[in-house]
């Protein structure tokens, strides 16, 4: 079977999303902070009419910050039922995968932290980390996320 996936860019690593969890990606554009939101969430923004809570995917994985550029996007995703905003580093490709070529993760490189990890995509020329939306972040900061956007 085949899978399409929105390839990103995150501090040097290639990630992939499902292609059916991504409504839009669009360029930065100004985002409301939030006061007593957690770390990772950058703020708020106006998407066509709706308030959509943005995270930044650096902060929630523990890297080092970096300052925005022109390749700087937003990835509109689906969420648990709800639209969130992931700041990444750039949106390299959309592309066709066969099921053959998705890996489980290593042993080594799963814990309760990095559930979120569904896989890992073997290419000729790279590895990309594929990611399930639904696990990057508890329950409870779901809830947190979802009373922001309210």
């Amino acid at each position: 079977m085949e899978r399409q996936l929105v390839v990103f860019e995150l501090a040097d690593e290639n990630y992939g999303l499902d292609i059916t969890t991504v409504e839009s990606i669009i360029k930065m554009q100004p985002i409301t902070k939030m006061p007593h939101a957690p770390k990772f969430v950058e703020g708020i923004t106006n998407l066509r009419g709706m308030v959509v809570p943005v995270m930044d995917l650096r902060r929630r994985f523990g890297l080092e910050s970096k300052q925005e550029d022109r390749e700087t996007r937003i990835v509109v995703s689906n969420m648990g039922g709800m639209q969130v905003g992931i700041i990444v580093d750039a949106v390299s490709q959309v592309l066709r995968i066969q099921d053959e070529a998705i890996e489980p993760p290593p042993p080594m490189s799963t814990t309760i932290n990095s559930a979120f990890i569904m896989g890992i995509a073997k290419l000729e020329n790279q590895l990309v980390i594929l990611l399930d939306l639904e696990k990057v972040l508890s329950v409870e900061e779901q809830e947190k996320l979802m009373s922001i956007a309210a």
